[in-house]
């Protein structure tokens, strides 16, 4: 992949002064809401944004078969997305991430075995992020700066954490959170993406759903559609750069 020049919030370093107080070993239940981790930078949903770009994004994965039909289909339509990977899947299909990344999609940290987040406490999710990152590393020969936690579970030590090695937690739009992984049918998905797009949405769908095809379906629907609608689909990155520049960044290059 090309040397790729982003934007990722400044506040990974401000804020860790901000929380220094946090205990290392204990993960507390969530007391803050979005419009707090928003405003600090230290959390992303979405992009506003006039320009007509959205971001896909796929979580589980990679999987031998949805994942190398999803990229088919990505290259087909000439779209870009990011892959929230699984370390020990990774570990299983080093060659699938590395096909990711060479065709220009970016992949992110979805923890090394999938718990749940609930109560895990701080060793264990370093634990989690740093032997992903060492499987995305040895796959391809780079790391990532983007974590969506399994579940969407976050909270002041989980943001926190992230944050301690450098990553940004990267959720999704509310509105489009496909469901995909319930087997819920080909036109719930379509419908759900299409009948919600809004400029600098980041989707949530899955690449790894056991015995299902619906998300390879529902994604050949989706893309030709949007793409008549004039979106452009970015990568979560490049879907940041779009931010408003008010805003302090930092710069990561890829």
């Amino acid at each position: 992949m090309k040397k790729l020049s982003t934007v990722i919030w400044l506040t990974l370093s401000l804020s860790l002064c901000l929380n220094e107080h946090v205990d290392a070993d204990h993960v507390p239940s969530a007391s803050k809401g979005r419009d707090y981790y928003e405003e600090r930078g230290e959390i992303v949903w979405e992009v506003p944004t006039p320009s007509k770009v959205i971001a896909l994004t796929f979580d589980d994965g990679p999987d031998a078969h949805t994942t190398v039909e999803i990229l088919d289909l990505l290259k087909q339509y000439g779209a870009k997305a990011t892959f929230f990977v699984v370390g020990n899947r990774v570990e299983k299909h080093p060659d699938i991430v590395a096909r990711e990344l060479h065709e220009g999609h970016e992949i992110g940290n979805h923890s090394y075995t999938h718990p749940s987040f609930h109560n895990i406490n701080a060793s264990k999710l370093t634990s989690e992020l740093n032997r992903t990152q060492e499987a995305i590393f040895k796959a391809t020969g780079s790391k990532t700066v983007l974590f969506r936690p399994p579940g969407g579970s976050y909270n002041e030590s989980i943001v926190r954490t992230s944050k301690d090695i450098g990553m940004l937690t990267v959720l999704w739009s509310w509105h489009q959170d496909t469901l995909d992984w319930r087997k819920p049918g080909v036109n719930r998905i379509v419908k759900k993406v299409l009948d919600n797009a809004h400029n600098g949405d980041i989707v949530l769908m899955h690449d790894f759903v056991p015995t299902s095809t619906q998300t390879v379906e529902a994604l050949s629907v989706i893309l030709p559609e949007l793409q008549k609608r004039g979106f452009t689909f970015v990568t979560v990155s490049e879907l940041l750069s779009y931010h408003d520049k008010s805003h302090k960044f930092i710069e990561v290059n890829h």
